[in-house]
């Protein structure tokens, strides 16, 4: 492998973990992941202690909209509408890598309005 390139990925890590090691997602309060590619944007509701997936919702599941703040949203919406019917009420919010900022923060909002306490 090309050297700036392992030397990307091992940073990219560190500031996930710098993150992540704030974060603990149990079942009373599970972890909100995001995860931002290229083409789409994803949010998991996850219980760490199980390791389970409660919730999740992509703009893949919204007829393949590509990324943008408007279906941003919307994710967040959708997955605070699937939460809600596993009553799940409080999350703690793993922004990953990434800045809360843009489509993270639109991703937030449309959870905040739809219930989720974080």
């Amino acid at each position: 492998m090309e050297k700036g390139l392992i030397k990307r990925k091992v940073t990219r890590h560190r500031r996930v973990m710098r993150v992540r090691k704030k974060l603990r997602g149990s079942l009373a309060e599970p972890r909100l992941c995001v995860i931002k590619s290229n083409n789409h944007i994803y949010a998991q509701v996850i219980d760490d202690d199980n390791g389970n997936t409660l919730a999740a919702a992509s703009t893949l599941s919204k007829n393949k909209v590509k990324k943008s703040k408007e279906s941003a949203k919307a994710v967040g919406l959708t997955l605070a509408k699937l939460a809600k019917e596993k009553n799940i009420n409080k999350v703690v919010f793993d922004r990953g890598r990434f800045k809360f900022h843009g489509l993270i923060a639109q991703l937030a909002e449309g959870a905040r309005e739809g219930g989720l306490q974080f």
